[in-house]
C-alpha cells in the first residue's frame, strides 16, 4: 500500500488537488473569525446569566429587607395617613403594605402578594389578620421573578421563579 509520502518521493510533487488541500489545511486565515463565532455566544450567555442571577439575588434581598421593615412597623400598631384622602388613616394591614412598598421602591408588589397571620397569646394555631397587642404577627410576601434571558427562563417552571419571604415578630404590649 502506497502512502502520499511514498508517491511524492517518487513523483517529486503532490497531485494538484492534494497540494491545494494541504495548503488550505495549513492556512490559518479565518481561524480567528471561526473561533470568535463559536466563543461569542457562549460568553454572551454566561454574561447574561450572571446578570440574571444577580437580579434574582437583588430581588430576594430587597424582599427580605422589605418584609423585615414591614414587620417592624407592624408590631408598633401604628397606622399611616391615607395618601389619597386627607385626614384619614389606613388600616393596619394597608399600613404594613405601604411600609413594605416604601422599603422596596424598585419592586412592584401587588396587594394579593401579602398574607397576614398572627398567633394569639396561649394559642398554637396561626389565625388570619395582623393581630393585636402581644400577639406574634407574621407577614408573608410572594413575588414572581422573571429572568431577562430566555435560555435562563427555561430553567424555571412557567419561565419564572416564585419567591416567598416572611417575617414574624411579637407585637408590642399596647398600641398607640
Amino acid at each position: 500500500m502506497q502512502t502520499i509520502r511514498d508517491r511524492t518521493r517518487r513523483s517529486g510533487s503532490l497531485p494538484t488537488e492534494r497540494r491545494r488541500l494541504v495548503a488550505r489545511l495549513g492556512d490559518a486565515a479565518g481561524a480567528n473569525l471561526i473561533e470568535a463565532a463559536l466563543v461569542t455566544p457562549l460568553l454572551l450567555l454566561l454574561t447574561f446569566s450572571i446578570v440574571d442571577f444577580a437580579s434574582l439575588f437583588y430581588v430576594y434581598l430587597a424582599l427580605e429587607n422589605g418584609v423585615s421593615q414591614a414587620s417592624r412597623y407592624g408590631v408598633t400598631g401604628n397606622q399611616m395617613a391615607d395618601p389619597d384622602e386627607e385626614g384619614e388613616v389606613l388600616s393596619r394591614e394597608e399600613s404594613i403594605r405601604m411600609a413594605m412598598r416604601e422599603a422596596t421602591p424598585t419592586l412592584t408588589i401587588e396587594d394579593e402578594a401579602f398574607t397576614f397571620s398572627h398567633l394569639p397569646v396561649g394559642e398554637t394555631a396561626w389565625l388570619g389578620g395582623a393581630g393585636g397587642p402581644n400577639d406574634v404577627a407574621k407577614v408573608t410576601v410572594r413575588y414572581a421573578w422573571t429572568p431577562y434571558t430566555p435560555l435562563v427562563s427555561r430553567l424555571f417552571a412557567d419561565g419564572r421563579l416564585d419567591l416567598m419571604v416572611e417575617s414574624a415578630m411579637k407585637n408590642e404590649r399596647r398600641f398607640e
